[in-house]
């Protein structure tokens, strides 16, 4: 199957250190590789894969200090994407709803992945407008404001198995708090329950400038007094030991999660998850076997000793069973196989055609190289 996959451009894939979707990106364009299909990743120029890549910008708009608009950069991004689309069995796209109205007339062979909260007011009207773009959640909870919206499937994230090696003995000894400091991820609870369950917190977390103001006045001052260490951001090899010695992971959400990537992270090691109810938490923590869900600090300190009390290798074994790569992919392929039934016959023999004849192109360019060469030889 000949697959684009169309990442946002604000991180490279893989990004070098926070950025969810774009992880997510890289580990579904490396096992659809992996398992023999044919694909082409758009993304920043500084991206690695094993794809082919077309690289949209130089490097992660993150990264350039000459970037202060990302819209023009996207929609440059989505023109290229137009320019190749009749390469391609499927687009798939992770940009949000940017290229709705431009890929319309191709719906049946688009799929939009959301990767943001759905439940804001302004979306609505918009999904309505474009009731034949299917689009996949990655939680059931996710899609729940969207009743009108063309959802084809719920894909959970998956990870390599081999990416985190499980640590089932934690050495550690600490709580661990790990993503991006907001009002809506709430650090200020995780800190609350380490000290009332009289543990130690590390706290590995990126700041972005809208939230700077939020860390300076609410979260350092909380940051004296002993108990609780800032790390700032980790990479992705960093965050193996940093979870694996943990003893739980703290995810006192206070927001509708869209699914929560850390949670299955921190499971892949084998650390416990405790968890605020809200969005895709009751999805992605079975209660009681890899994690536990609160409903307030109170109820985070009393659950903590059974949290801790978790089997680390029952915890790696489900994650294993439920969020591996090869799982999210074979989930993809068969919403893609799908889509393409679906699709009437003339379509699907047009972009046979267009694959063949860029085939033929190909050798064409090909033996007229040789051609050359061979006049110039004689």
């Amino acid at each position: 199957m000949r697959i684009a996959q169309i990442a946002p451009l604000f991180e490279s894939v893989p990004p070098r250190l926070y950025g969810g979707t774009e992880r997510v990106v890289y580990y579904l364009t490396e096992e659809l590789v992996r398992q023999g299909h044919k694909v082409t990743l758009f993304a920043s120029g500084d991206s690695i894969t094993s794809a082919e890549l077309v690289p949209c910008t130089p490097q992660a708009l993150r990264l350039d200090r000459d970037v202060h608009d990302p819209l023009p950069h996207q929609m440059l991004l989505l023109d290229k994407v137009r320019e190749h689309a009749e390469h391609f069995d499927i687009l798939h796209f992770h940009v949000d709803y940017l290229h709705f109205p431009l890929f319309r007339s191709q719906a049946g062979r688009t799929l939009t992945t959301l990767h943001g909260r759905q439940d804001l007011a302004d979306h609505m009207p918009f999904y309505a407008h474009f009731p034949e773009m299917p689009l996949v959640s990655i939680s059931n909870a996710q899609r729940a404001p969207l009743p009108r919206a063309n959802f084809v499937a719920t894909v959970y994230h998956g990870l390599p198995l081999d990416l985190h090696k499980p640590t089932f003995e934690s050495r550690g000894g600490y709580l661990a708090f790990l993503g991006r400091i907001s009002p809506e991820k709430r650090p200020d609870r995780a800190i609350a329950i380490a000290r009332a369950a009289g543990l130690p917190l590390r706290i590995a977390a990126k700041v972005d400038k809208a939230d700077e103001t939020y860390f300076r006045e609410v979260i350092a001052p909380m940051l004296g007094g002993g108990g609780v260490e800032f790390i700032g951001e980790i990479n992705e090899s960093e965050k193996t030991e940093f979870l694996g010695n943990a003893a739980g992971l703290l995810f006192p959400i206070d927001w509708p999660e869209p699914f929560g990537l850390v949670m299955i992270e921190a499971m892949a090691c084998g650390t416990p998850v405790l968890a605020f109810r809200g969005g895709s938490v009751a999805e992605i923590v079975e209660d009681g076997i890899n994690g536990r869900i609160v409903e307030s600090v109170e109820d985070a300190v009393h659950a903590m000793p059974s949290l801790l009390a978790l089997d680390r290798r029952a915890i790696r074994a489900r994650f294993e069973e439920r969020f591996s790569a090869t799982r999210m992919a074979a989930d993809y392929v068969r919403v893609y196989q799908k889509l393409l039934r679906k699709r009437p016959a003339p379509e699907r023999e047009l972009s046979m055609l267009a694959a063949h004849s860029a085939v033929m192109n190909g050798h064409a360019g090909h033996a007229s190289a040789a051609i050359a060469t061979q006049r110039e030889t004689n």
